[in-house]
């Protein structure tokens, strides 16, 4: 039997999500397939001279309820269906946050660390004028997302407003501060998660001290570490590329920043109480809370009963496959699901695109009230949706997102999507 594809197995959400809600036949069929998805190669020139092509891709899966949104990664393994999976989870993450956006996802494939600055720029620039028919302001919006940041959004931004010939701010986000950036948008995506558990604190059981490991130590999972620890939970156990490290009494976070800053966490493992873990070993660690922010996949059905902590905050996308969710459901662990637990980055992200368009800036204290007021929102809708249905917090969210793409679905009218 051939295994399920990445995007069969995000589809199977959509199937449960259907099973609590009265749909229209046509709703399902228009969320199953991406609306398109275009191929491209690009050829840059390298520093010696040579010429070098890259695949890439920008998938917009959905945009009834407005225009697509989504990150651009830059990673050696991505594939067209891992574009066309994670733009759909963004569909459904704009929904469960309702913003007025689609889901749309990009990605190029190439190891970002092996091209020079200048090399990494051309290619930035190559995939804008590759896609520049496709993005644009009202249509498709992309930002940063793996091994992409906001100098990379610049150069992209940069790159679209000379095709067109007019500065466009809106069309990509992310971008530095000069260049019409949103400040908090730099832990947008761990501070809606750290507003998610702080809210939910009391319902999840946590208490204060609560004892935390991170799978994965780049943008999300440093930020989440600063902020869970200056609220006074106990980070005990870290990973990142390099390895992992244990500390049952609790890890300094400014010396964690410290280390990740010169190379890697695992400089610290032998001092002050601290023990070198294998990377494997992290999803097993005894904790509270377990936060994946990593990559897709990380907790499958070969780790999931090692799981010792009650709560998982996925700050990664899909990092749990649906075997694993049943696993963990049996074991009564509360999930926290990707499509709202990391949505503080979409959310700031539309945040930004709003101040573009206005021409005014909103200070960091504002940006933090908004997302704070809509994490809690739409996470204790979702809360009492799981209660009310006796379902997990993901079939929750999903379930809360359909009915939403389902109102607007049938609000446009059929004839829109399918021929007669």
């Amino acid at each position: 039997m051939q295994a399920a594809s990445m995007l069969d197995q995000a589809l199977t959400r959509l199937d449960e999500a259907a099973r609590h809600l009265d749909l229209d036949a046509d709703v399902l069929e228009k969320l199953k397939y991406p609306r398109e998805t275009t191929k491209v190669r690009l050829m840059i020139r390298m520093d010696d001279g040579s010429r070098k092509s890259f695949m890439a891709w920008r998938c917009r899966y959905d945009d009834t309820r407005g225009p697509t949104k989504g990150g651009i990664r830059f990673h050696p393994d991505s594939t067209i269906e891992e574009v066309e999976t994670l733009a759909f989870w963004m569909t459904f993450k704009c929904a469960v946050m309702n913003l007025p956006y689609g889901g749309g996802k990009g990605a190029v494939r190439v190891d970002p660390h092996t091209l020079s600055k200048a090399e990494l720029e051309r290619l930035s620039r190559a995939y804008i004028q590759a896609f520049s028919k496709i993005i644009g302001p009202d249509r498709d919006i992309p930002a940063p997302d793996v091994y992409t940041n906001s100098m990379v959004m610049g150069w992209m931004a940069d790159e679209y407003a000379s095709i067109v010939g007019d500065a466009t701010p809106a069309v990509i986000t992310g971008k530095p501060i000069a260049l019409g950036g949103s400040l908090g948008r730099d832990d947008a995506t761990a501070r809606g998660g750290y507003y998610l558990v702080r809210h939910l604190a009391q319902q999840l059981g946590l208490a204060p001290g609560a004892r935390v490991a991170i799978q994965g130590f780049g943008n999300a999972g440093q930020h989440i570490a600063r902020l869970l620890g200056e609220d006074g939970y106990t980070i005990v156990a870290v990973s990142d590329s390099k390895g992992a490290i244990h500390c049952p009494t609790g890890l300094d976070v400014g010396k964690l920043l410290a280390a990740k800053g010169q190379g890697s966490v695992t400089a610290l493992a032998g001092s002050d109480g601290v023990s070198a873990l294998p990377a494997e070993k992290l999803i097993s660690v005894d904790c509270d809370i377990l936060v994946p922010a990593a990559l897709e996949d990380m907790i499958h059905e070969g780790n999931a009963e090692g799981v010792k902590a009650r709560v998982v905050l996925e700050l990664a996308n899909g990092p749990i496959t649906p075997e694993a969710d049943a696993i963990l459901t049996r074991k009564n662990v509360i999930v926290l699901p990707d499509i709202l637990a990391n949505a503080g980055g979409v959310t700031v992200s539309y945040f930004e695109w709003v101040q573009n368009r206005q021409g005014y800036y909103w200070t960091v204290d504002e940006v933090h009230a908004r997302l704070q007021t809509m994490m809690e929102r739409e996470g204790q809708a979702i809360w009492s949706l799981a209660q009310d249905k006796g379902i997990s917090l993901r079939s929750a969210a999903y379930v809360h997102a359909l009915s939403r793409l389902a109102s607007a679905i049938e609000a446009h009218g059929t004839q829109q999507f399918f021929t007669s």
